[in-house]
């Protein structure tokens, strides 16, 4: 009789895998299309070139960010240009953290957020590092998070006096730091890969040398 029960226990199991298999992969593809489609939104790019008429790649540090948006039409373009890349990373991940069936999917959305950012398919799949929007999904997920990787990354910033050389020990380090500091849910598996990518993006920026304060806009 308790052979049978466990054989029917089996049985159940596998049905219900067999109703959830779907809709999980469903979530996946809805969820990493809407991260890598909200990622791709280029308004660095869109901003620059309605106030100037020119592709900010083509100048400055050759990416598609805010802080080259500064280098090019002044810090006002910026600072709407770094808002809108921190929304449209918070975004995708909030809607993942509430109504994705699995956290495990609000990390694959979270990195599909930044691989759009930096190969976006609304831009010819050339695009910023990655940094703006990776701060709004760690916001999504966790306001301290968030503070404490962008402390990290000021601190880093005015000690090294290179943006891409802080970006890069910042993305690698901030994981072993909330580790350290007991956090170690979804921000943690979300620093993890969003780390790696951002390093690998940093690193083609290790010798470039450009004006790293963005006091200095471009000149006609």
């Amino acid at each position: 009789m308790a052979r049978f029960g466990f054989g029917g226990l089996c049985h159940e199991y596998d049905a219900l895998l067999l109703q959830c298999a779907p809709s999980m992969v469903i979530s996946v593809l809805l969820f990493s299309l809407l991260g890598y489609l909200s990622g791709s939104l280029a308004f660095s790019i869109w901003i620059t070139r309605l106030i100037k008429g020119v592709d900010l790649r083509n100048s400055g540090s050759g990416h598609a960010t805010a802080t080259n948006t500064i280098r090019q039409v002044g810090f006002g373009a910026g600072a709407l240009v770094l808002m809108l890349d921190i929304a449209k990373g918070f975004l995708p991940v909030w809607l993942a953290l509430r109504y994705a069936p699995a956290m495990w999917i609000v990390s694959i959305a979270a990195v599909c957020v930044v691989v759009g950012h930096c190969w976006p398919v609304f831009a010819q799949f050339r695009g910023g590092m990655g940094l703006a929007c990776a701060g709004g999904c760690l916001l999504a997920v966790s306001p301290l998070g968030f503070l404490i990787a962008a402390a990290i990354l000021i601190f880093l910033t005015l000690v090294i006096h290179h943006g891409a050389r802080a970006t890069l020990v910042t993305a690698l380090v901030t994981a072993p730091i909330y580790w350290i500091f007991g956090l170690r849910g979804i921000e943690f598996w979300i620093a993890v890969p969003i780390g790696i990518l951002l390093a690998y993006r940093s690193a083609m920026d290790w010798n470039r040398k450009y004006r790293e304060l963005w006091l200095d806009r471009e000149r006609t």
